[in-house]
C-alpha cells in the first residue's frame, strides 16, 4: 500500500511524494487582478482529490482554474470539488498571410501611425497599459480579459515592453499590441484601445501589423484567446479569417 505524503514546498507549490517517488505537484498563481488560479499535475488520478484537498485548505476562496473543454475528465475531477463554470474562452488560430487575412490593402486610419515592438517610449506604453486597465476594470472587469499577464516589479504588467507594438494618434498613445514569437506559431498575447478611440479601425490596424510583420518573420500562424461574451473581439479575429480550434473553461469555487 503506498504512503502518500503531501507537502508544502514553496509559497506557491505543493509536492506529492508517494514510496519516496514524485508522482505529482500543484501550484498556486497570483493574478493582477488579485485571483487565485491553481493547476495539478499528478501521475496517478487517485491522488488527484488528496492533494487538492490539501491545497483548498490552505488557499482563501474564490479560487479558480482554467480547464480544457474536451478534457471531461479533469473537469469533472475539479467539479466534485465544487468548482463551477464562471466564463468560456476560445482559442482562435489566425493566418498571417495577407492573401488570407485581406488585411493587404488595409489604409491605417486617419493620423495614426503604429510603432513597431520595441520602439515605444516605456514610460508612455506602460501609462497607456495603466489606462486601459483601469478602463477595463471600471466596465466590464479586467477579470472577462483571457489574456494571462503576470504581474512584475511594483504590480507592473507589462513584463517585456519589448513584445508591445502601439498605435499612436496624435502624438497620443492610443492602443497596443502584445505579439510573442513561438517557432512557426505566435500568441496575440492582448489588443487593446483607450475607450475613446475605439470603432475607428485601430484595432485593425493593430492587428494587420502584428499578423504582417510575423508572415515577413517566415511564421504563418498565430493563436489568440477571447471571451465568449467579447463580441467585438469575436468580430475582429473572425474578420481576418481566424478559425476556432478549440475552447476552454474557467472554474471558480466560492
Amino acid at each position: 500500500m503506498s504512503t502518500v505524503v503531501i507537502t508544502r514546498v514553496a509559497e506557491a507549490q505543493w509536492e506529492v511524494v508517494a514510496n519516496d517517488r514524485i508522482v505529482g505537484h500543484g501550484d498556486v498563481s497570483h493574478r493582477p487582478d488579485g485571483r487565485l488560479f491553481v493547476s495539478i499535475d499528478v501521475w496517478q488520478d487517485a491522488i488527484f482529490d488528496q492533494l487538492a484537498a490539501a491545497m483548498l485548505a490552505d488557499l482563501p476562496e474564490p479560487l479558480y482554474t482554467l480547464v480544457g473543454e474536451a478534457d471531461h475528465e479533469l473537469k469533472s475531477s475539479w467539479e466534485r470539488l465544487g468548482f463551477t463554470a464562471g466564463r468560456r474562452e476560445w482559442e482562435y488560430v489566425l493566418p498571417t498571410d495577407s492573401c488570407e487575412t485581406g488585411l493587404g490593402a488595409l489604409q491605417l486610419p486617419a493620423g495614426v501611425t503604429i510603432l513597431a515592438a520595441g520602439e515605444a517610449h516605456e514610460s508612455l506604453l506602460r501609462a497607456l497599459d495603466r489606462a486601459i486597465r483601469e478602463e477595463v476594470e471600471a466596465t466590464v472587469g479586467w477579470r472577462t480579459m483571457p489574456a494571462e499577464v503576470l504581474a512584475g516589479p511594483a504590480g507592473s504588467t507589462l513584463v517585456d515592453p519589448s513584445k508591445y507594438a502601439v498605435a499612436v494618434r496624435n502624438a497620443e498613445y492610443v492602443g497596443l499590441v502584445r505579439v510573442v514569437p513561438v517557432r512557426r506559431r505566435a500568441r496575440i498575447g492582448l489588443i487593446a484601445i483607450r475607450a475613446d478611440q475605439r470603432r475607428h479601425g485601430i484595432g485593425r490596424a493593430l492587428l494587420a501589423h502584428a499578423l504582417g510583420g510575423l508572415h515577413r518573420d517566415g511564421i504563418d500562424s498565430a493563436w489568440a484567446e477571447v471571451d465568449e461574451s467579447n463580441a467585438a473581439a469575436k468580430a475582429l479575429v473572425e474578420g481576418v479569417g481566424a478559425r476556432r480550434s478549440s475552447s476552454y473553461l474557467e472554474l471558480v469555487r466560492h
